[in-house]
C-alpha cells in the first residue's frame, strides 16, 4: 500500500496522538481517583516505562546486527524492517515519552532538581534520548535499504544504553553526590 493510500489509523502521527491521549487519560484518571497516592502511581508507571524503554533500546541495535547480515530487499530484510519499525513505534517511542513526562513530574515533586546526583542522572537520560534518536534515524535508513554501518558498529552501539543505564541506576539508588 502506498503512503498516500493509508487510512487515518495507519498514519504514524495519528497513532502517536492516540498513544499520547491514552497516556494522558490514564494519568488524569489516576490523578482524580488516586490523588493521595498519585506520586506512588506515577513512580510505578515511570519504572514500567523505563523497563520497556530499556528493553527496546537493548533489542533494536541487536536487530540491526542481524539485519546487516542479510541481503537488502530479501524476505528476511523485509521482516527485520517490520520488526524494527514496530519495536520503535509501539514500544520504544511511547515508553520514552511516558518515562520523560513522569520522570519530570517526579523530579519536580521530590525537589530532585537541586540535588547533585540528579544533574548527572539527567545528563545520562538526555544522552540516552540522543541514542534513541540515533536508533530512530537508523531505523529509517534500514527501511530505505540505506544502512552503511557494519555489523561491528551496531554491536558497539548496543553497549551505549547499558553504560548509560549503569550511570542512571547508580545515581538514583546510591545518590553519591
Amino acid at each position: 500500500m502506498q503512503p498516500a493510500e493509508r487510512s487515518l489509523r495507519e498514519k504514524p502521527a495519528f497513532r502517536a496522538l492516540v498513544a499520547i491521549v491514552a497516556t494522558g487519560a490514564l494519568l488524569a484518571a489516576l490523578l482524580v481517583f488516586a490523588a493521595d497516592g498519585f506520586y506512588l502511581w506515577a513512580k510505578a508507571l515511570h519504572v514500567m516505562a523505563i523497563i520497556s524503554w530499556m528493553a527496546a533500546m537493548f533489542y533494536l541495535p541487536r536487530l540491526f546486527v542481524y539485519h546487516t547480515q542479510v541481503e537488502p530487499g530479501s524476505a528476511q530484510s523485509e521482516l527485520f524492517k517490520i520488526m524494527e519499525r514496530r519495536l520503535l513505534r509501539a514500544i520504544m517511542n511511547p515508553a520514552m515519552i511516558v518515562a520523560w513526562v513522569l520522570g519530570l513530574y517526579l523530579a519536580i515533586e521530590s525537589g530532585a532538581f537541586t540535588e547533585g546526583w540528579f544533574h548527572i542522572k539527567f545528563l545520562a537520560v538526555f544522552l540516552l534520548s540522543g541514542v534513541h534518536g540515533y536508533l530512530s534515524a537508523a531505523t529509517r535508513r534500514f527501511a530505505e535499504d540505506r544502512n552503511e554501518k557494519p555489523e561491528r558498529h551496531w554491536r558497539i552501539v548496543n553497549e551505549a544504553p547499558t553504560l548509560l543505564m549503569i550511570v542512571i541506576v547508580i545515581m538514583v539508588i546510591v545518590k553519591p553526590f
